[in-house]
């Protein structure tokens, strides 16, 4: 048997008979070490994660705290805003500005009182209150707050409330400086209702102008229609255009009234007014009015009634005299310190004596018997503090002619054109631009239409007057007043005859008696 190495692929070697197994041995894996951490650097790592969260927590707290306080300083701003506006005396622009907030800010005793006293000093008293009211139900002892309340219903005019606020500050012991200024308004409201029980009131006027249409004259060619019965008659079947009058004038006017309360809601009144007019030069257009009335008023809250008697007389040129008597009713309601409205009626009779000097065949009753019924609403609005105001007038009527038969041309009695519906319109306005001295300035428009046929035009006559009033008012002092004043009328008809512009320039001084 050979021997030698075994060949690869050979059996294995028997040894004793049994087969011998070839022993391969396993490569055990390689045991990779543990490293240990550092404690050291572990507790940097620990102490800088901490530094990271600490950082974090310090500027969130600081991110919050500027929200907190820009949050603070946006809703303290309308406050100094409003208090800065306060010092620099514009009430009325703080009273603006806080206004928006007060559904939101209602209840704040620092934003309430501050929102009472501008609308306070503004002119709006009633907003005033209902602000007092809310910081005095939350502090019933802010004696201020109680002090301006009493101011406030002072200026409403309702005194009693007005001195129960002033009595209970005065309980409180307020400093020398408010006890004089309570003792002031204590006094106003004795005088007051010492006074009112029966006032007297009166004044007198001296007036100078100049008018530039003292006869309200046409100065337009009037055409007769071709159906006239007066066609033909003048030349060129026309009437040329009238004389404008001109000139200067003086006039002295003086009245008075005298009322009296007889309890809480009724009283009476009565009144007499004297008006003087005389031309430098037309002596033919002089006139004298005067008038008197007598009523009975009862007031309440918010609503006064008044029922009046009036009657007068009105001359011209001292010889064509008309009597006048009327009926009038008015009921006026104020809404608010800044807002009232009135609404009346009035029915008037008039009738006319005499012959005028120019024409002595004519009847005055033709054109001065009359009968008038005119109804209407007025508006006022008091803005800014009261230094300015707007108001506007509405009204409507009708006039009859009632003259009896005077003329063979009008076999029925009354006046060629017959009876007279008319209505109007005026809006105006009034402001202060200082202590002394008022602006005003008002604008009217009427329109009228007649009911008979006018054999002239062989139509209806309707016109429309215009009228624009300019004025100022300067108070030298309490009593005592000058007033300049323009005022241009113009009116437009259908019978050109009755068109005119007139231009009245006046001044007028004038001594208050209260």
């Amino acid at each position: 048997m050979a021997t030698g190495p075994v060949a690869q692929g050979a059996e294995p070697e028997v040894t004793h008979g049994k087969a011998k197994k070839a022993v391969t041995k396993k490569a055990k894996p390689a045991v990779k070490k543990a490293v240990k951490p550092d404690a050291r650097a572990l507790q940097a790592q620990r102490e800088a994660e901490a530094r990271i969260k600490a950082e974090q927590e310090v500027r969130q707290r600081a991110e919050a705290e500027a929200r907190k306080l820009a949050a603070l300083e946006a809703r303290e701003k309308p406050i100094k805003d409003a208090e800065e506006m306060m010092k620099n005396g514009k009430p009325a622009d703080a009273y603006a500005l806080l206004e928006p907030l007060e559904f939101e800010r209602s209840g704040e005793v620092r934003f309430d009182y501050l929102i009472g006293i501008a609308a306070l000093d503004s002119g709006k008293p009633d907003k005033a209150t209902l602000a007092f009211e809310r910081v005095l139900a939350v502090d019933p002892n802010f004696a201020g707050a109680r002090l301006d309340m009493g101011r406030a219903y002072y200026q409403l005019g309702d005194l009693p409330r007005a001195q129960t606020e002033f009595l209970e500050v005065l309980k409180q012991n307020p400093p020398e400086a408010a006890r004089i200024t309570i003792q002031k308004y204590l006094d106003a409201i004795a005088a007051f209702e010492q006074a009112k029980q029966t006032r007297i009131a009166g004044y007198v006027e001296g007036v100078a102008g100049h008018d530039s249409n003292i006869a309200n004259s046409s100065t337009q060619t009037f055409t007769f229609a071709p159906a006239s019965p007066w066609s033909g008659i003048f030349p060129g079947n026309q009437l040329p255009p009238a004389a404008k009058l001109t000139g200067a004038y003086e006039g002295i006017n003086a009245g008075g009234e005298i009322s009296h309360n007889l309890n809480a809601n009724w009283g009476v009144f009565a009144g007499a007014d004297l008006r003087q007019h005389g031309n430098m030069t037309q002596t033919a257009y002089d006139t004298l009015s005067i008038d008197a009335r007598f009523g009975v008023m009862y007031a309440e809250e918010q609503n006064t009634y008044k029922l009046s008697l009036t009657g007068g007389q009105y001359y011209t040129a001292n010889s064509m005299r008309r009597d006048l008597i009327g009926l009038g009713a008015e009921w006026q309601h104020v809404f608010s310190p800044s807002n009232q409205m009135s609404a009346f009626m009035q029915y008037g009779e008039s009738r006319a004596a005499g012959f005028p000097p120019t024409s002595p065949t004519t009847d005055a009753r033709i054109e001065g018997d009359t009968d008038q019924v005119v109804a209407g609403v007025a508006w006022v609005h008091i803005m800014a503090e009261g230094k300015q105001a707007l108001f506007a007038s509405l009204y409507a009527g009708k006039e009859l002619d009632v003259a009896p038969v005077v003329s063979a041309g009008l076999p029925n009695g009354g006046r060629t054109d017959g009876k007279k519906r008319f209505e109007g319109l005026r809006v105006g306005g009034q402001a202060a631009f200082n202590e002394q001295l008022d602006g005003l300035a008002s604008l009217g428009w009427q329109s009228a239409n007649y009911g008979n046929l006018n054999n002239l035009i062989m139509s209806n006559r309707s016109e429309k007057l215009y009228d624009l009033t300019v004025a100022a008012n300067w108070r030298l002092d309490k009593l005592w007043s000058v007033k300049p004043q323009v005022a241009f009328s113009r009116k437009n008809s259908n019978i050109s005859l009755y068109s005119f512009d007139r231009t009245d320039i006046s001044l007028t001084i004038r001594r208050d008696f209260r």
